[in-house]
């Protein structure tokens, strides 16, 4: 019996080139279809709700996948972790509608954007977050990323070679919470273009240093210019945390 079964992982991305499918490359999806592989004894597309870049982390990406199998729903899971390694996790595995794909229904996504900053690097979360030992205006960097909420073309937020129909995008939420030595920036959308979220982080850390301006989100939405924003933030800090699909 041909059935859809939906997943929802977690990962460390640290010794991964990204979600997608890559010659000779180590990645999550090839990793993950391999696994499902020696399960399901046949092979499968597995398809993702987006894909995530090198050195990327996820505590709730969604993927399906079609298959014919027997396998009861709750032990899709058992089986696959015993055959992934220790930094891919299988956290759900549900039975979905034939028609149900993870990437074109998707209604939002939530990142967060994790940032030590203190003066000494902890080895703790080095492979976790941007390490910033310069003191940051936590209240400016909360107030700057107020202008991101709402419907804008973010063309100015997207890395060169981008290819895409439309740069508009909705952001339903962008907050920073602090707590000790970390910022945490968590961001709520529609979708994100390409580095859009590391765009953003790294723009939120030089207005907390104070190399760049408090005003400059909200002038790179109106002007549509990269050159406004700050640095792209290290891959390390960003995760994907959860996939939503169903509208509020």
């Amino acid at each position: 019996m041909v059935r859809n079964i939906k997943l929802k992982i977690s990962y460390d991305g640290t010794q991964y080139h990204g979600w997608q499918t890559q010659l000779n490359k180590a990645t999550i999806q090839e990793t993950i279809e391999r696994a499902i592989c020696v399960v399901m004894k046949q092979k499968v597309n597995l398809t993702g709700s987006g894909r995530t870049d090198s050195g990327v982390h996820a505590l709730g990406q969604v993927a399906n996948f079609t298959a014919d199998t027997n396998i009861p729903e709750e032990k899709i899971k058992i089986a696959l972790n015993s055959n992934l390694p220790n930094d891919i996790r299988i956290i759900e595995s549900v039975d979905v509608n034939l028609d149900f794909n993870s990437r074109f229904d998707a209604h939002d996504k939530t990142y967060m954007y994790q940032i030590y900053n203190y003066n000494v690097w902890s080895p703790f979360y080095s492979r976790y977050s941007c390490f910033v030992p310069a003191t940051l205006d936590f209240d400016k960097m909360a107030e700057a990323a107020k202008y991101l909420v709402g419907t804008h073309d973010f063309k100015g937020f997207m890395a060169a070679g981008s290819n895409v129909k439309t740069s508009v995008r909705t952001v339903y939420e962008a907050e920073l919470i602090k707590e000790n030595q970390l910022i945490r920036f968590y961001i709520k959308g529609s979708g994100f273009l390409y580095n859009m979220v590391r765009i953003i982080a790294g723009s939120l850390i030089d207005i907390g240093k104070g190399t760049k301006s408090i005003n400059c989100i909200e002038e790179a939405i109106i002007n549509k210019d990269r050159t406004i924003l700050g640095q792209t933030a290290p891959a390390q800090g960003l995760f994907l945390m959860d996939v939503n699909y169903t509208k509020n």
